[in-house]
C-alpha cells in the first residue's frame, strides 16, 4: 500500500516535501493534487517511473505524457518558445493550462510525442506542485488520475475512492485535506508561433481565447 503524506495546499511542509522528492529521486510513482485534478506523476528523468505510469494508464508509447515545470524560463530549458508565444504563455502561468510546444533535447523521448516532436508543459498554480519541482530540481510527470475511476457511477466517486482504487498501484499518496476536483487544464497549441490554437477547451480557456488564441473544433471533454 501507498505511504500517504498529508501535505498543507498553501504552505508546503519542507520535510515531507524532501522526503517525497527523495522517494520520486529513487524511481517512485505517486497520486498528487494539482490545480486541476490528481494526477499520476514521477521524476521526469527516472525512465523506469515513467514507464511504470505509462503501464498504469494505459497510454501506448506513441502517445506524449504532459509534464510540469515552475517558471517559463524553466519551460524554455525542454521546449523552443517563440517570442509570440512568449508574451502569451506570461499571461496564462501559474494556470490551468497544458502548452504545446517544439520539445527541445531535454525532453526524454518517453514522454514526447514522437511523430510531432513537441511536448505538453504546465505551470501549475500550485504551491505543493511548485515545491516538488522546486526540491527535485527538474519537471514531474503528470497525466490524470480520473480514468482510473468508473465515472458512470453514482454518487460522483469520491477522493476516498481515489485512494482505495489507486493506492495498491502507487508508492506514495499526497492528501492535501480538500475535496476532489474534476476540472481539466485547457490545452494550447502553440506549435505554429503566428496561429496558436485551443485544442481543449478546460479550466480558464475563455481567458485564453480574450488573448486572441483561436478556438479548435473541438467538444468539451469529459475527465479523463
Amino acid at each position: 500500500m501507498a505511504t500517504i503524506y498529508k501535505v498543507h495546499p498553501q504552505t508546503p511542509q519542507t520535510r515531507k516535501i524532501e522526503a517525497i522528492r527523495d522517494a520520486l529521486r529513487k524511481g517512485a510513482v505517486m497520486l498528487y493534487p494539482t490545480d486541476t485534478v490528481y494526477a499520476i506523476g514521477c521524476d521526469l528523468t527516472v525512465k523506469g517511473a515513467i514507464n511504470r505510469v505509462r503501464q498504469l494508464k494505459q497510454i501506448s508509447n506513441d502517445k506524449p505524457l504532459t509534464f510540469m515545470c515552475s517558471s517559463l524560463s524553466n519551460i524554455a530549458e525542454y521546449a523552443y518558445v517563440s517570442d509570440p508565444a512568449y508574451r502569451q504563455i506570461r499571461h496564462l502561468i501559474p494556470g490551468t493550462y497544458t502548452f504545446i510546444l517544439p520539445a527541445t533535447k531535454q525532453v526524454p523521448k518517453l514522454v514526447m510525442s514522437p511523430k510531432r516532436k513537441t511536448t505538453g508543459i504546465r505551470v501549475p498554480d500550485s504551491p505543493i506542485c511548485l515545491a516538488l519541482i522546486e526540491a527535485l530540481g527538474n519537471p514531474i510527470v503528470s497525466t490524470s488520475a480520473l480514468s482510473l475511476l468508473d465515472f458512470d457511477a453514482r454518487p460522483v466517486p469520491s477522493k476516498a475512492e481515489l485512494f482505495d482504487v489507486v493506492g495498491p498501484q502507487v508508492d506514495l499518496i499526497i492528501d492535501d485535506d480538500r475535496d476532489l476536483t474534476y476540472g481539466l487544464s485547457t490545452i494550447l497549441s502553440l506549435e505554429e508561433p503566428t496561429a496558436p490554437t485551443i485544442e481543449r477547451r478546460g479550466l480558464g480557456w475563455e481567458h485564453a481565447a480574450d488573448l486572441g488564441i483561436e478556438v479548435a473544433e473541438a467538444p468539451v471533454p469529459s475527465p479523463h
